[in-house]
């Protein structure tokens, strides 16, 4: 019995031993989990962007018009400021700077946090269109028009802040996240209509060229214009995105993120950038 009870003690002992030497991954362990990384806090940071902006001019001068031919007898028959100037859409590229800084609460692997972001840069675009019309009989003040409608208009937007709800999921030193919320812009807006109206008794003479000053003979010609700049325009609007933070050693993380901004006013803009950044949580 003592022999058995001696050979038993000597196996498990060299199995012991040999269990002690075998490599971690056979002894069922993959080594320690990185340490989870502790997002909440403040925190703020520095960015670049580079992006395009759309710019919606259609109708950004109509209200114009039917100001400047108010109680005239082309607008009221001829409907000059309903015409389709054609100004269309325009987009442009351009790079900007700026910050961000939030503070950020955290359950678990969960994260949700207030964001105030700022880009300055150039977004923006100008557009121009010109159309034509003769009135093929005569109007109520029995004269024939020749009307020509101009129109520009142009925006510039230097900076813009947004102010967002964000989300996101730790993932050991990632933290991947949606956000959306409120835009507010800095904006130039430049608009400027032109009409001119060649009018005679007959067709034929509201076609030719003015002969000169006020007292000439038919045809006689009015040209109106009207401008309007609007500088340092506040313009507001949505944003929403997203984005990934990378920790990198304490505090200290990256950022990649993409935003789409949408700003509503006489000239409608949708601007998408996509940011890299540096930032640094307290």
């Amino acid at each position: 019995m003592r022999r058995l009870l001696l050979a038993a003690v000597m196996l498990g002992a060299a199995a012991g031993a040999q269990a002690a030497d075998m490599p971690d991954f056979l002894r069922g362990s993959l080594g320690s989990a990185p340490p989870a990384v502790n997002w909440q806090g403040y925190y703020i940071g520095g960015q670049a962007g580079y992006g395009s902006s759309d710019e919606n001019f259609n109708g950004s001068t109509s209200n114009m018009i039917a100001a400047l031919l108010a109680n005239t007898t082309i607008e009221s028959e001829m409907q000059v400021s309903q015409w389709n100037l054609g100004l269309g859409k325009q987009s442009a590229r351009s790079s900007g700077y700026g910050g961000f800084t939030g503070y950020n609460s955290q359950w678990g692997d969960v994260v949700v946090g207030v964001e105030a972001s700022y880009l300055h840069g150039n977004y923006g675009g100008s557009a121009s269109a010109s159309q034509a019309l003769v009135s093929s009989a005569a109007l109520s003040d029995n004269m024939f028009h020749a009307v020509t409608a101009t129109s520009q208009s142009s925006i510039a937007i230097s900076d813009m802040a947004t102010f967002r709800a964000r989300a996101g999921y730790a993932y050991e030193s990632f933290l991947p996240y949606l956000f959306a919320g409120v835009a507010l812009g800095d904006a130039d807006i430049t608009r400027t209509v032109t009409v001119s109206d060649n009018y005679a008794p007959t067709l034929a003479g509201a076609q030719s060229a003015c002969p000169g000053p006020t007292g000439s003979p038919p045809p006689y010609c009015v040209n109106s214009s009207s401008s309007q700049a609007q500088h340092g325009h506040l313009i507001y609007g949505y944003s929403a995105g997203l984005g990934v933070d990378i920790n990198l050693i304490g505090g200290l993380f990256m950022r990649a993120e993409w935003e789409y901004t949408r700003f509503t006013s006489s000239v409608d803009t949708s601007i998408n950038t996509g940011r890299v950044g540096l930032g640094y949580k307290f």
